[in-house]
């Protein structure tokens, strides 16, 4: 069973259940992202650093164009190189 009202939150799990007062599983469960959306969004999102990458782009210029950290931009082409193992 999915979540009863699919959207992606704004705020972190432990926020929400601290502002509405429930469990951070219970705010898990009501609001959690379809997997299957999220498995789409991360290989769109894979897909795209590591075109930029391959375009010669450094982290930080792929992190400024896509508003994300160069951690995670490395962390995105770390598991894309895994994947093609």
């Amino acid at each position: 069973m999915g979540a009863k009202n699919p959207v992606r939150r704004k705020l972190t799990a432990r926020e929400a259940a601290e502002k509405f007062g429930a469990s951070t599983r219970t705010i898990q469960r009501l609001f959690a992202e379809p997997r299957e959306e999220f498995l789409e969004r991360a290989e769109l999102r894979r897909m795209q650093v590591v075109g930029l990458r391959e375009q010669g782009m450094k982290y930080r210029e792929i992190a400024e164009e896509m508003g994300i950290s160069t951690g995670a931009v490395g962390r995105i082409l770390h598991d894309a190189r895994k994947l093609e193992e």
